[in-house]
């Protein structure tokens, strides 16, 4: 019995396929497919140890770990789509805070997930290393608190 995988019929290009990457910022490469368990709370967990921009002011790459939870909707994010998104920052030239904004309103715009959240873990550069935080709550919901709790109590 020939095995398709089941996500054969949700249109993914990038699993299986020959890896092709972008040379600046795609954002056109993300791809979702669907969550089996939509009414079920739970964390997805990503990270990225090997994450690189470009300084938009000297050109300079940046380096940094990259960590992104959700808890999904009807739609989740396709691993091999967010390694060569992430990737596609390499050339990139943006401040750290606007890496991880930028990230966290892209998966939201794919995904519409009911919570994410976005770390940037940056190496220091100058002596001093820089953590940008951003989050998201699906408005008029439990989780829209559960946003602001988070953010409060981040550290």
């Amino acid at each position: 019995m020939e095995n398709k995988g089941v996500r054969s019929n949700e249109g993914l290009k990038a699993l299986g396929a020959k890896t092709q990457y972008k040379d600046d910022y795609a954002p056109e490469v993300l791809e979702t497919f669907t969550n089996k368990h939509p009414e079920n709370d739970y964390w997805v967990k990503f990270n990225c140890p090997e994450f690189t921009s470009l300084c938009p002011i000297t050109g300079q790459p940046d380096f940094a770990e990259i960590v992104i939870q959700y808890i999904p909707d009807e739609r989740m994010v396709e691993s091999k789509s967010l390694k060569l998104y992430l990737f596609s920052f390499r050339n990139h030239g943006d401040f750290h805070e606007d890496c991880v904004n930028v990230i966290m309103k892209d998966l939201i715009r794919l995904m519409d997930p009911k919570y994410i959240e976005v770390t940037g873990l940056f190496t220091p550069r100058g002596g001093i290393s820089i953590h940008p935080y951003a989050n998201y709550g699906r408005k008029g919901t439990k989780y829209e608190k559960l946003a602001e709790q988070r953010f409060a109590t981040h550290q």
